[in-house]
């Protein structure tokens, strides 16, 4: 009752720019709130490390890590070595970054001569050794974890997997780095015959230049 008293003080025309008012906050009120709420505040983005172990390991393939492994942690997490064998362990405190081919070899090693030994021979017998051989993940597997090629290494072949390259911007691109001698930024792709400002923008994300 309040307020039809407190609308009577007002003209018909003032009361109804009040209500239209009083629509329009209430409109707003519910785009801002109910249709849009309040977002929770964004959290840290959690992307994991993307390694695979091939060779002499029991469970080849590849395998996610929440923080960058060494060399043993993802030979571990591979399942370990496929016999117990000496193992090289010079590099296996090495840090993987992601994206990284860890392929473990078994390799037959000659032991150093221990004299006296015969003429031409070693005075020993060879053993066989582990060793650790660090690549890259081929072009196909990386860009299915959206992990992005390195701009100066890639192939051709391996630029015509990214959607918008084909075949012939793809030798563009490598006929300028090789007269470039190698990129020194993404940017610079749009240098290349062929490669507009659109263009640009929808790659990008697919390469970098290892610095």
């Amino acid at each position: 009752m309040s307020l039809i008293r407190f609308m009577k003080h007002f003209s018909l025309g003032q009361q109804r720019i009040l209500f239209i008012f009083a629509i329009l906050i209430l409109a707003i009120l519910y785009f801002r709130f109910y249709r849009h709420p309040l977002s929770p505040p964004e959290e840290e983005i959690y992307k994991e490390i993307v390694v695979e172990v091939l060779g002499e390991v029991r469970n080849p393939g590849i395998h996610l890590f929440q923080n960058p492994p060494t060399v043993r942690e993802a030979i571990e997490k591979a399942g370990g070595l496929k016999e117990a064998t000496h193992f090289d362990t010079g590099s296996t405190t090495e840090t993987l970054k992601t994206g990284t081919l860890l392929t473990i070899l078994k390799e037959s090693q000659a032991p150093p001569p221990s004299p006296p030994f015969p003429k031409g021979g070693y005075g020993g017998i060879k053993e066989e050794v582990i060793k650790a051989k660090l690549g890259r993940m081929e072009a196909r597997k990386l860009l299915v974890f959206s992990i992005p090629l390195d701009l100066n290494r890639v192939s051709a072949e391996d630029l015509s997997l990214i959607p918008g390259i084909g075949e012939s911007l793809a030798q563009e691109i490598l006929a300028y780095r090789e007269r470039r001698r190698g990129f020194r930024s993404v940017e610079e792709l749009k240098n290349v015959k062929g490669m507009g400002e659109k263009k640009w923008r929808a790659i990008k994300s697919f390469l970098f230049v290892e610095r």
